[in-house]
């Protein structure tokens, strides 16, 4: 609940990504998990099993993490520490990320 005692929606991180560099991509997985955990995110859907049922190209690794609140998913994806981390993924991976909030 906020401040006024309304009931937040949560905050979701979703990835559709494509590792093109595992070897290079391995630095990113070691080390976000850590992070996430830090801004009271936790995964939903950390797969790389998805079959795309509608649209175009491969499903990929689809991802999906949790917050307690859009805000908390945005400063996780904004924080140094992801930052940091972040050009192991991007340098290493093709795919859209999406930062939205839960449904109440």
């Amino acid at each position: 609940m906020d401040k006024g005692g309304r009931t937040m929606a949560k905050g979701y991180l979703v990835g559709e990504l494509v590792v093109t560099n595992p070897a290079g991509y391995e630095e990113y997985r070691r080390q976000v998990p850590a992070i996430i955990a830090a801004h009271q995110g936790r995964y939903v859907i950390r797969a790389g099993d998805a079959t795309r049922v509608e649209g175009e190209g491969t499903a990929g690794r689809v991802v999906v993490v949790e917050f307690p609140s859009l805000d908390a998913a945005k400063s996780f994806y904004h924080s140094p520490e992801y930052q940091a981390i972040l050009p192991h993924r991007t340098n290493n991976s093709t795919g859209n990320v999406t930062l939205v909030a839960g449904f109440e």
